[in-house]
């Protein structure tokens, strides 16, 4: 027996519609569907152009506040153009914070997102 594939990943935060905001908004992601559950999260569920997988986005209060742990986790994004997308970023507030890179297969750099979490960005050569 083993699994078929992987749905979602799910990031819990403080500030659901700050953290909404910067995957639509700075990173272009899709917002699918929002809802509450049975035991009274606020779930936002974004998806990217190109993915199957969906993000998760949780505000669950009655858990406490989240304590963010750096370097334990990061989300990583292709983008077409690493300079025009951390030109974009940076207008919007979220400029690089490691970066440029160039590696083997291409350049890759980072951006923070609103909690704390580490967002990947990834240029492939062409």
């Amino acid at each position: 027996m083993k699994v078929k594939k992987l749905l979602h990943t799910r990031y819990r935060v403080n500030d659901l519609e700050k953290t909404v905001s910067f995957y639509t908004q700075v990173l272009g992601l899709e917002e699918i569907r929002r809802h509450k559950s049975p035991r009274g999260s606020e779930l936002v569920f974004l998806k990217t152009p190109g993915s199957e997988e969906l993000l998760e986005i949780c505000s669950y209060h009655a858990s406490g506040p989240v304590t963010f742990c750096s370097d334990l986790t990061h989300l990583a994004f292709e983008v077409e153009s690493l300079e025009a997308f951390a030109q974009h970023a940076a207008a919007l507030g979220y400029p690089l914070s490691d970066g440029p890179t160039p590696s083997s297969s291409g350049t890759f750099a980072f951006i923070d997102a609103p909690e704390g979490y580490e967002i990947e960005l990834i240029e492939y050569k062409k």
